[in-house]
This record gives structure tokens, C-alpha cells and sequence, in this order.
């Protein structure tokens, strides 16, 4: 059975003094400027054929519209230039100079045609701006054209956000809860819902739209969504939101190795929706494994989580 994951990380060093990147520890800075030795080594372990790579904690969108996209073009040719040592286990999502959509799409376009990476994932929200603002639909509309998926990627909350919320909280908690133990899978789950419920995603019917971690709470709230925002009630979305997320979003498992928010995931999403991710190297290749190993389908519906969808998605066949 072949293996994909989707939503495994790099940050070069060599743009380290260039923007201000998360805090992270030191194994996991050289985890991620790694591409050919533990990376690989660690796929070889656990049987991955292919990642996806992409770009984690601020990039090009923290910079100056002009800076951002020499900044995103010189990213996008390193990286393309790295992997091209090992066409068949690496390919990469675009990484794109979101504080101007205009030229977002057409780096989104260059690195189609030039690199052949197969979608972007953009981190978290731009300026603390959401994608459905009318001054994104360059993007929008380019990636439709392009057939080229958005992975929308958590990011650290805006200041404001992070000053009412979390930082009353006592040591390290609000910083904890306001990205990975929380907040910014809210926050992503938000992004999706304002596409889907101010109508982005029925003016963009083509456009596929991509979320990790079991998607982001949105399958424990799929039949609440369509209650509280029926279509008739609020006359912007064409579609019901659970019929928009079956027809647009694909999710991934990345970070998220227990059954039952799979069991979920399925059962809202449908399996022809679910791909599998770890979320290397904040999650193990191992970890993973076990989850992918104990999934109660048949071989056949196993697999199609495992690569199928990807491959059909992406296509990376």
C-alpha cells in the first residue's frame, strides 16, 4: 500500500534572519531544515513513500508586498531545487506572498508551471485578515483555474485576539492554548465557515480547499452548522455548509492519531474526503503509523486514505 502524507514541514535556515519565526526548540529547527538524511530515514522506518512539503510559521506574508514576493520566489526555487534530488518521495505545496494576492496568484501559477508543485498552504490569516475579504479573490479565482488546492494552515492568532483570550493565563498556557492545544484549530475551522457562509466558496465552485488535524472541530459541528445557518436564513451560501464541505474541503489526519475523531471525520466527510498526514516533525512518522494500522476498513477503503485521495486530489498517481 502506498503511503502519502500532506501536511510535513520545512523552514530553511538561510531565510531564518530574514522574518520572525515561531519559537520553537532546537531539534525541531534541524528537524525541519532537514530534507535528505532523518527525514528520509524516517519515512524508509514507517513505509511513507511521498511528503508534501511546506512551509511552517511566518513567511512571506509577515513582509512588505514587494520584499514578500522576492521573498516567496526565492523560497519556492530553493526548495524546488532540493527536492529535485528525489523527484519520487518529495513534492511541495507553494509557499506564497499572501500580503498581495495579485501576485499570490501568479506565483501560485509560476510554481505550477516552472517547480510543478501541486497546490500552496498558506499559514494562518494574512494581517489578520480571512480569506473571504474580497481583496483575496485573485487567489481564489487563479487556484480554481489552475486546479490547485489551498491547504489552509493554522497561524498564531492576531495580538488583539491573543490579548483577550490567553494572556492572563499563568506561564506557558496561554501561548499553548492559543495555538496547538486550541485556538488555532478554532481559528482555522472560522476561516473555512466565513468561505463557505458568505458564499466565497459557491462563487469558486471548482476551488478545493484543504485542512489537517481530523478537520480543525468542524465534523463534531457539521449538522449544527446546517441548522443554525440553513440556507433560506441567511441568503448568502447556495448550498447547505455540510454539502459545501463534501463538494470543497478535504481534510487531513495530521497531529490527530486517535479512532473515534476519524470515526467522525468519515462519517461526516465521507472517506473519499480523508487523507492521511502526521504533521512532521510536530507529530511522529510512527504515531501515524499505528493510526494507519488500526483503521477498522477494509484494505481497499484503507488505502484510499492513505494515498488514493491524494493522488486523485494532487495528482501525485
Amino acid at each position: 500500500m502506498r503511503i502519502i502524507t500532506l501536511e510535513e514541514h520545512i523552514a530553511l535556515p538561510e531565510f531564518a534572519h530574514e522574518i520572525q519565526q515561531w519559537p520553537l526548540p532546537q531539534q525541531a529547527v534541524e528537524k525541519l531544515a532537514d530534507i535528505s538524511d532523518i527525514r528520509l530515514k524516517s519515512m524508509d522506518d514507517n513505509g511513507i513513500d511521498m511528503q508534501v512539503l511546506s512551509v511552517v510559521g511566518r513567511g512571506a506574508e509577515s513582509l512588505a508586498p514587494q520584499e514578500a514576493l522576492k521573498f516567496a520566489v526565492r523560497y519556492n526555487d530553493i526548495l524546488a531545487a532540493r527536492i529535485a534530488a528525489h523527484p519520487t518521495r518529495f513534492k511541495a505545496f507553494a509557499h506564497l506572498p499572501m500580503s498581495s494576492p495579485e501576485a499570490a496568484a501568479n506565483e501560485l501559477e509560476r510554481a505550477k508551471e516552472e517547480h510543478h508543485f501541486c497546490g500552496a498552504l498558506i499559514n494562518g490569516l494574512t494581517n489578520g485578515k480571512f480569506l473571504d475579504l474580497p481583496e483575496f479573490r485573485p487567489l481564489l479565482q487563479k487556484a480554481e483555474q489552475l486546479q490547485m488546492p489551498l491547504y489552509l494552515h493554522p497561524g498564531m492568532p492576531p495580538e488583539t485576539v491573543a490579548q483577550a483570550y490567553y494572556n492572563d493565563l499563568p506561564g506557558s498556557l496561554g501561548v499553548m492554548l492559543s495555538c496547538g492545544g486550541w485556538g488555532w484549530h478554532a481559528e482555522t475551522a472560522l476561516q473555512v465557515l466565513r468561505l463557505i457562509m458568505t458564499g466565497t466558496l459557491d462563487r469558486y465552485p471548482r476551488l478545493k480547499i484543504i485542512i489537517g488535524h481530523m478537520g480543525e472541530m468542524i465534523p463534531m459541528m457539521m449538522s449544527r452548522l446546517d441548522e443554525k445557518f440553513n440556507v433560506t436564513n441567511t441568503g448568502y451560501h447556495q448550498r447547505t455548509v455540510s454539502q459545501t464541505l463534501r463538494d470543497q474541503v478535504h481534510i487531513t489526519t495530521s497531529g490527530i492519531f486517535t479512532l473515534p475523531p476519524l470515526m467522525a471525520a468519515l462519517g461526516t466527510f465521507g472517506i473519499d474526503n480523508v487523507m492521511f498526514s502526521v504533521d512532521y516533525p510536530f507529530s511522529t512518522n510512527e504515531a501515524g503509523k499505528q493510526l494507519l494500522e488500526n483503521i477498522p476498513l477494509p484494505p481497499e477503503e484503507v488505502a484510499k486514505i492513505a494515498s488514493g485521495n491524494a493522488e486523485r486530489l494532487l495528482g501525485l498517481s
